[in-house]
């Protein structure tokens, strides 16, 4: 059991890295939480009541997080429940977006880990974007 909370532990604190990179601008320490093929998918419902799905690779992301922006990035997850099997591991996270102290949005973070020579990294998020009914 103490090796599964080490592992646990770990995994949490690649996620971690992604957010605090994002909070501070740093678009090095955002990279590498990722591996170098990662990508993103976001799940939204349209006005039309209709499932749209964006896909894009996490480099124009990592790319966004390095650019100067007014306000800091500031997700904050909770609930976090982890699963691994062996150098695989999913990470479900409910979060709130803010850009400074303004909210902009929530969801639930699904991430895909994989544990790398260097560590657990982000392989893959798939997440949820609403502005009401947060988690």
């Amino acid at each position: 059991m103490a090796f599964a909370q080490s592992e646990e532990t770990s995994i949490r604190a690649s996620v971690d890295k992604l957010f605090d990179g994002m909070r501070s601008g740093d678009s090095s320490l955002v990279r590498s939480a990722f591996t170098s093929q990662a990508i993103l998918t976001s799940v939204s419902i349209n006005e039309k009541d209709s499932v749209v799905i964006s896909n894009s690779k996490a480099d124009g992301f990592v790319a966004a997080v390095g650019k100067p922006h007014t306000e800091k990035w500031d997700e904050r997850i909770s609930n976090v429940k982890i699963s691994v099997d062996g150098p695989m591991a999913t990470v479900w996270a409910p979060y709130k977006f803010f850009r400074g102290e303004t909210f902009s949005h929530c969801g639930v973070n699904v991430f895909t880990m994989i544990k790398t020579k260097t560590g657990w990294k982000i392989n893959a998020i798939t997440d949820t974007r609403r502005k009401a009914n947060c988690p």
